[in-house]
């Protein structure tokens, strides 16, 4: 896993945020609702959360998942959970699965929220090219 902690850095983070706020609109980063409606995008579903009508993340607990995610893909090891609690709120992101592509590497990470006594998980693929320097989300691989 060495591998991983020495290809990530710091700037990644801000890449990630970009990438994140490229493949949807600024405002789906800002407020997750645990997707009760269709969205277009992978991103969008993994930070457009919803717990029911009017039921969403507060910002510390948003920033807080939101760092988790962040954390899991750049720097975890496989099976390590990246735990989060703000008010009445937590979760965890674990990266599950690790492997090499021919311009980086790929890591599966399961998602999990509980939130107004809901209890929300999800699993997505992030891919890190080396070459372009970014992320690239995909759902269901």
């Amino acid at each position: 896993m060495s591998v991983v902690r020495s290809l990530t850095a710091l700037g990644r983070s801000l890449i990630l945020a970009l990438a994140i706020s490229s493949s949807a609109h600024a405002e789906n980063v800002f407020h997750p609702r645990f997707f009760d409606y269709n969205s277009n995008g992978i991103i969008s579903r993994i930070v457009d959360f919803s717990f029911g009508w009017n039921k969403k993340l507060n910002d510390d607990q948003r920033s807080a998942y939101y760092q988790s995610i962040i954390h899991a893909v750049e720097y975890a090891e496989n099976g390590e959970k990246v735990e989060w609690y703000r008010d009445n709120a937590s979760g965890y992101s674990v990266p599950v699965y690790t492997w090499p592509k021919s311009n980086g590497y790929c890591r599966r990470v399961h998602l999990n929220v509980i939130a107004f006594n809901k209890q929300k998980a999800m699993s997505v693929t992030a891919c890190y090219n080396n070459m372009a320097s970014n992320w690239t989300w995909y759902s269901g691989k």
